[in-house]
């Protein structure tokens, strides 16, 4: 609620204090926001509402009368956004109206109220200027934007009935961030008085505010953040204020509408707040007589609570305070709700590290090794961003704190925040619409656009069939299923009369596979996959390896400069200096090397190696290859060279081997382009995705196959069908997330890096700072290629390799930068998504350099 007042007039005391204005403000006025932190010392809400003048600024001051009822306290109201000023101003209203409640009611302590306007636009302050109050305007002063720096500030002592050194007191601070002059929807506005403010300002300014306060807190303190308009209002950038707080992701108090069809809005508000994530804590509405209540509690199955004020008076002779005391004891619940969710919050967040730690066995990790406060809380995420509680230990105080997700919530995570909410929306339609529904023998339209999607993007030109499953290691599974059964009829192993196939016609099948490779934590997977930490005897005792490994020729910068290191059986053959060195990443995959010697050299090194595997009685056959495209992840994140892969390829198919790409880490972007057929030039007959796929929030897995796969499937038995599947296999919900992902990475107005006419990511990574990095002496290596910068550092002994501990000091200094990292061994690694901005990335570049500088 906002009536017009004449702006600072009364007999409180306004004036201007420049020097102590100045340097607050020059406190708010920082660079874009780089990330969120907030104490947990005390609640913080935000006040919504279902829809405009339904009474926000009512509830924040009746909290403000509730929560001052006793000495000790603070009570901080904070509106970021306020049009219509200087005739309406919500903060003022809060200030005056408290100050009316106290001096009715005269409690023994006394308080000191303050109210503050921090900006507005140009508009605004002349509005001010007409009305008679004196505004002191110079350069120092003007934002540059349409906005100026107002610093206006006003104070009252409000006495109690007792002497306050003896009874206590308590402070009221009130604050309006950005104010401007029209009462128009704060986007309109903002562009008519050519007075924008962007998210990252706004936030930042709001960042700087709770320091502030949180600096000086004596006492209890309660602060309440009040919002413009309907929960889905726009902010002055034109984002909806619902998406614009959601990096603080505050809870929320929602003020409801209880006249004529209020009910469908207040619904309609609450879900709009719970599919961004917010904890909607209470309902609180004014009683218009049509017992909304009802409804409203049925609807949210009595999880929320809901409270109702008293009806508001038509005749405002009163000054509303015989509303406000009628209407207390509600406050007073509504606050008692309040403070019983944050301590709730609060206790629940520090006791998980214990829990965690008690019930939990976390995959790939010795929990003997880490202790219960190396435990990350996180609270929420927002885009690329975790939000993290965390305790410091100097004064005990609990924080919210943000750090980047650089390891892409291990390499599934694509979305910025705005898809995140879209993946979210369409996720609820797909559950709504269909649940889950079994595959076999049917369709549905988000399986088969999906299905479509595929064959026109990573498939394109070379798959026709798309088998779905659940998650990466399944869709390997799959895949030598598939491989396994083309090599048999395409070199009439066995007839298509299974029934009579007998054990002497079988032959022992290898798998051609990469040293470094990883391809799954399934039995068949690991088989196909040598020798590693994850195949080792403690992990896997069936494990025989049925493979033939190469030892692969790897590339990496090195001290500024791309090399090429070959395995020794390479090295031997004594290939040309000259093409062992590139002066830029993108040589490496030119087709032009195809003539080179050094494609003549593994042609020779792979054809010596296949006709190794055929033993003396012809019994073992390599029945097919299988490679991570360009990089091997979990082997340490390691760039193999293209042109071996590539000839690798060639010489399978000469020899009539089915060739399977494991894109499960690669695909969809991952190393920049959609697929890594794109680097290395050449197709298989079989790949799997994963991961990205669906942008990482719900698993979901698929194997593409050609049409030649598919067929020696095809008979006339179903024991000639591929016989593997699961109960959720294509499910609705996982191909609604594949299919937004899928158009959203690929769509140059949602993904600003993409290079429409190239089909490819911009670079993401500065390649100035990567060269520097490179030449630390802390560096062995760094490969970087899409969203991936991965560097190895340099160790010996114990301190390399997977079980390595290297890097853990490093980790957790990173991570008290703001960065989430996790090792593998003494390799670390920066992952973003297709739509992180290049500014991100080398803002997380110049943090790792700073403490690499310090090894």
């Amino acid at each position: 609620m906002s009536p017009s007042t004449t702006l600072f007039a009364g007999v409180l005391r306004s004036y201007r204090r420049w020097n102590a204005v100045r340097r607050f403000i020059s406190t708010h006025s920082r660079p874009p926001l780089t990330s969120i932190e907030y104490p947990l010392s005390h609640p913080i809400y935000t006040i919504w509402a279902a829809n405009t003048s339904l009474g926000k600024t009512l509830v924040s001051a009746g909290l403000s009368t509730s929560f001052l009822s006793s000495p000790h306290r603070k009570f901080l109201y904070l509106k970021p956004v306020q049009t219509g000023f200087p005739d309406d101003s919500d903060s003022r209203f809060v200030y005056n109206k408290y100050s009316e409640f106290f001096s009715k009611n005269r409690p023994e302590f006394s308080v000191s109220a303050s109210n503050h306007v921090l900006k507005t636009s140009v508009s605004a302050s002349e509005a001010l200027l007409r009305g008679g109050f004196e505004v002191e305007r110079d350069e120092n002063v003007s934002c540059g934007n349409g906005v100026v720096n107002l610093g206006l500030y006003e104070e009252s002592k409000l006495q109690g009935s007792e002497n306050w050194e003896m009874k206590g007191f308590s402070e009221l601070v009130c604050k309006t961030m950005y104010g401007w002059k029209e009462a128009l929807s704060p986007h309109l506005v903002a562009e008519r008085e050519n007075a924008r403010v962007e998210d990252d300002e706004l936030l930042g300014m709001l960042k700087g505010c709770l320091e502030i306060e949180s600096e000086s807190e004596k006492g209890e303190v309660f602060c309440v953040i009040e919002t413009a308009g309907g929960v889905a209002s726009p902010g002055p950038s034109g984002s909806l204020q619902c998406d614009l707080y959601r990096p603080f992701r505050f809870p929320a108090i929602l003020v409801g509408d209880g006249r004529l069809g209020g009910i469908s809005g207040t619904i309609s508000a609450y879900e709009s707040l719970t599919l961004r994530g917010y904890d909607v804590v209470a309902v609180v509405f004014e009683d218009h007589g049509l017992v909304n209540e009802g409804p409203l509690s049925s609807y949210l199955r009595r999880r929320v609570p809901v409270l109702v004020l008293p009806p508001v008076p038509k005749e405002m002779s009163n000054n509303l305070m015989e509303w406000f005391q009628e209407a207390l004891s509600t406050f007073h619940s509504l606050e008692e709700i309040m403070q019983s969710a944050f301590l709730e919050r609060t206790s629940r967040l520090r006791n998980m590290p214990r829990k965690a730690h008690d019930i939990f066995w976390w995959p790939f990790t010795q929990h003997k090794l880490v202790p219960e406060e190396n435990v990350t809380v996180i609270d929420s995420r927002c885009g690329e961003n975790f939000a993290v509680h965390k305790i410091e230990v100097n004064n005990n105080v609990d924080l919210i704190t943000q750090q980047f997700d650089a390891c892409a919530s291990w390499w599934t995570q694509g979305p910025d925040a705005t898809l995140q909410i879209e993946l979210a929306r369409d996720m609820g339609y797909a559950t709504a619409r269909y649940g889950h529904v079994m595959f076999p023998e049917n369709v549905y339209e988000p399986a088969l656009e999906c299905a479509e999607l595929l064959l026109e993007g990573v498939g394109k030109g070379w798959a026709s069939r798309v088998y779905f499953s659940d998650n990466g290691s399944t869709a390997i599974e799959i895949a030598l299923k598939m491989a396994l059964r083309k090599f048999l009829f395409d070199h009439k192993i066995v007839s298509d009369d299974l029934v009579a196939e007998n054990a002497e016609s079988r032959v022992d099948l290898k798998v051609l596979a990469l040293r470094g490779s990883y391809h799954g934590d399934t039995l068949g997977a690991m088989e196909a996959q040598a020798p590693s930490p994850y195949t080792g005897f403690y992990q896997q005792p069936w494990y025989k390896g049925r493979g033939q490994f190469l030892d692969p020729p790897t590339v990496a910068m090195r001290d500024g400069v791309w090399k090429l290191s070959l395995p020794q059986e390479i090295e031997t053959l004594n290939p040309s200096l000259e093409d062992l060195t590139f002066s830029l990443r993108e040589n490496i995959f030119k087709e032009s090397r195809d003539t080179s010697n050094l494609a003549d050299i593994y042609h020779s090194y792979i054809w010596k190696t296949l006709q190794l595997i055929i033993d003396s009685s012809g019994s073992t056959r390599t029945g097919a290859l299988i490679i991570e495209p360009v990089i091997q992840g979990a082997g340490g994140m390691e760039m193999v060279d293209p042109l071996f892969q590539r000839v690798l390829v060639k010489e399978c198919r000469n020899q009539k081997i089915p060739v399977i790409f494991d894109e499960v880490f690669t695909g969809f972007w991952r190393l920049g382009a959609e697929s890594a057929t794109e680097f290395i030039r050449c197709k298989p007959d079989i790949a799997c995705f994963a991961k990205l796929m669906t942008g990482g929030i719900v698993p979901l897995a698929t194997t593409l196959a050609s049409e030649a796969v598919f067929e020696s499937f095809v008979g006339d038995s179903k024991l000639q069908a591929l016989l593997h599947g699961h109960s959720y296999t294509a499910h609705a919900v996982g191909c609604t997330a594949a299919v937004k992902s899928i158009k959203w990475f690929k769509d140059s107005k949602t993904n600003h890096n993409l290079i429409s006419e190239a089909m490819l990511l911009r670079e993401l990574w500065d390649p100035d700072m990567v060269r520097q990095i490179s030449l630390l002496p802390a560096v062995h290596r760094v490969v970087v290629l899409g969203t991936l910068c991965a560097l190895e550092l340099r160790a010996e002994g114990s301190n390399a390799g997977y079980a390595s501990l290297y890097a853990r000091s490093l980790l957790q200094k990173l991570r008290e930068d703001g960065i989430y990292m996790r090792p593998l061994g003494n390799v670390i690694y920066l992952m973003c998504g297709p739509c992180t901005s290049p500014q991100s990335c080398s803002n997380l570049l110049n943090k790792v350099y700073t403490r690499l500088e310090e090894l």
